[in-house]
């Protein structure tokens, strides 16, 4: 391959050199600036934004950045990232009781919105119907980043983490559609032909999705890979595999990387905990990469004339259009009323809906800027109250949990053995505390055979007494490895009458 030859100047190590220089330097900040954030109970969004304004042309960078293409193929990419982590830490027996609620609340939920803000700017604001419909659709996706973030560190009831979780999961796929089909040139001339194409493509992607991840995983689970750092760069390929599969088949690519990703999470995969902080790890550089390049594109000093217009259709959309979507969406579900509220108020935004306002500017709609303003403006300002709010309003409705710390179980395979060597590390938080070993009631084929407490090995005995903080190393044959693990996920939630407390998991995860 030939190298371009012209004016500009060639890039050479040292220009290598202080790109590194400067993205690292970025990467610490932001790293830091999420300990800042979990202190405050700001989003990290924010802090990541406020990165690339700063470095931007009205920051103390001085970066000129102006490509909405670049920053929406950036975007889709990190997008793939965040929903292929997501899908791999949502837990399948919390997500299926509520699956049909989620599904309301990303379809006919996001019809509702979109109707309702698209009145709203429409009427109150002044925009043609088009601008109106195309922010009405951008805004109308939780932002799955935002979502997974902030519920993940408040205790709320599995029903409502599990069905904001999905929502956020499955929404930026319809919402995408509608957007591209706003911005496209020339009107929409049957809305049934609109819905049509929606429901092919959720439905081609599902599949595909499913699909993809089921071989997966049994690949995963049949095929010992000589090094576990394998295993996290084989799922995390699987599952940008499923998105690319389903886009090229013009189907949803988000949805499909999703369910993807979340068969893969719920399918007991070996070196489980190490493939699951690589995608966390990945997920957070996606992140920081997505917020600070929509930093960059922005232009704080033309943001004056659409700060009340982000003002009153976020108002509409907080206040009128996300509560009437969940209660519309709720209803047949017998959904109480303090839930409804608290999910009312966490339709969290963030990147999405920026990336997205970076469709029309491509597209050449006009107005695309003022709507890209809008929405930044928007997502900032609401996401700095929803946010920080949002565990103080969980507890006025008095929504909080106390749980049992689940354990963290690590499992390698054991090929010419036919067997798995389980790694199990016993929280703070564990009702396994204090159970002896042979109150473990591990099925036969099961054993414990080593116990790893305050740095010194020792092989237990019956009667040995379990503490906080051991790890275990428990052998079991191929047929009981999921019968093991679940007994001991049980113990670790129940203690040692967890099959008398009902807390014994079912084979099916229930």
């Amino acid at each position: 391959m030939r190298l371009r030859q012209g004016r500009e100047r060639p890039l050479t190590v040292h220009h290598l050199n202080q790109l590194l220089l400067v993205c690292s330097i970025v990467l610490l900040v932001a790293v830091a600036a999420v300990r800042i954030s979990s202190r405050s109970g700001l989003p990290s969004l924010l802090v990541y934004l406020g990165i690339g304004i700063a470095m931007g042309q009205d920051g103390i960078g001085d970066i000129q950045f102006d490509s909405a293409e670049l920053t929406q193929v950036i975007g889709y990419a990190a997008l793939v990232v965040i929903l292929a982590e997501g899908g791999l830490g949502t837990k399948w027996k919390e997500v299926r009781p509520v699956l049909p609620a989620a599904s309301a609340l990303a379809l006919t939920g996001v019809a509702v919105s979109v109707g309702v803000t698209a009145s709203a700017a429409h009427f109150l604001v002044g925009l043609e119907w088009r601008q109106a419909l195309i922010i009405g659709a951008v805004v109308s996706s939780t932002d799955a980043a935002a979502v997974f973030s902030v519920l993940r560190r408040i205790p709320l009831p599995t029903r409502v983490t599990g069905a904001l979780e999905a929502e956020s999961g499955f929404n930026d796929a319809p919402v995408v559609i509608l957007v591209v089909a706003f911005s496209s040139a020339g009107p929409i001339e049957h809305w049934y032909v609109l819905l049509g194409e929606i429901v092919l493509e959720l439905a081609i992607g599902a599949a595909i999705g499913l699909a993809v991840g089921w071989l997966g995983s049994w690949g995963l689970r049949h095929v010992a890979l000589p090094a576990s750092g394998l295993y996290p760069i084989a799922v995390m390929a699987i599952a940008v595999t499923a998105y690319a599969a389903g886009a090229l088949a013009h189907g949803s690519g988000f949805l499909a990387v999703y369910l993807a990703s979340m068969v893969l999470g719920n399918a007991k995969l070996p070196h489980w905990p190490a493939t699951r902080g690589f995608a966390e790890g990945l997920g957070w550089l996606a992140q920081i990469g997505m917020f600070v390049l929509l930093g960059l594109l922005v232009t704080p000093h033309e943001l004056g004339d659409d700060i009340v217009p982000a003002l009153v259709i976020g108002l509409a959309l907080t206040m009128v259009a996300r509560p009437l979507s969940v209660v519309v969406c709720l209803m047949p579900f017998r959904v109480p009323w303090q839930e409804q509220t608290l999910m009312s108020w966490a339709g969290l935004r963030g990147a999405v809906p920026i990336i997205l306002a970076t469709i029309p500017m491509v597209q050449g709609v006009d107005g695309s800027e003022k709507i890209f303003n809008i929405v930044f403006v928007l997502v900032v300002v609401y996401t700095l109250i929803q946010g920080p709010t949002l565990p103080w309003l969980a507890r006025k409705l008095r929504l909080g949990r106390d749980t049992a710390a689940d354990l963290g179980i690590e499992s390698a395979p054991l090929e010419r053995l036919r067997g798995h060597l389980l790694s199990v590390v016993i929280p703070a938080g564990s009702r396994m505390h204090g159970v002896e070993v042979g109150e473990l009631r591990l099925p036969a084929g099961a054993a414990v055979t080593l116990v790893v407490r305050e740095g010194t090995s020792f092989v237990p005995q019956p009667a040995t007494v379990l503490r906080r903080g051991d790890e275990l190393l428990v052998v079991a044959t191929d047929p009981v490895r999921d019968a093991a693990e679940r007994r001991l996920r049980a113990v670790g939630q129940g203690g040692k009458l967890a099959g008398w407390l009902g807390t014994e998991e079912s084979p099916d995860g229930r």
